[in-house]
């Protein structure tokens, strides 16, 4: 089992930038890749980000790409999401996700944590 807990989460004004933490603890030895995602009121939840756990591989989703990066502290067992050029569109619970294999459904992610509220004001 693997336990995952996001901080970070707050409010900010458009044009600005914030870093979501997750910790993982457990058998983190047995993971693939760890990933983000996030839902806002009344939408599905939808991809973020991912990065394999070991290595440097990295993938965004469209809307993110330039804005948000996704980095990981092994060290530590942290993973972040370092957010700038926030827009009000980006406000959701942000949810950090670890699995078996770098992905963009939710599915294909083991261990969830219990999410971080990110408010973009305009």
């Amino acid at each position: 089992q693997v336990q995952l807990v996001e901080s970070g989460g707050g409010l900010v004004q458009a044009g600005g930038s914030l870093t979501l933490s997750c910790l993982a603890s457990g058998r983190t030895f047995s993971l693939s890749a760890v990933g983000w995602f996030r839902q806002a009121p009344g939408k599905e939840r939808e991809f973020v980000a991912a990065s394999s756990w070991r290595g440097g591989r990295t993938y965004y989703a469209d809307s993110v790409k330039g804005r948000f990066t996704i980095s990981r502290d092994n060290a530590k067992n942290m993973v972040y999401l370092q957010m700038s050029s926030l827009k009000p569109e980006d406000t959701a619970v942000y949810y950090c996700a670890a699995g078996r294999a770098m992905a963009v459904t939710g599915r294909d992610y083991d261990y969830w944590g219990q999410g971080t509220q990110v408010t973009v004001s305009s």
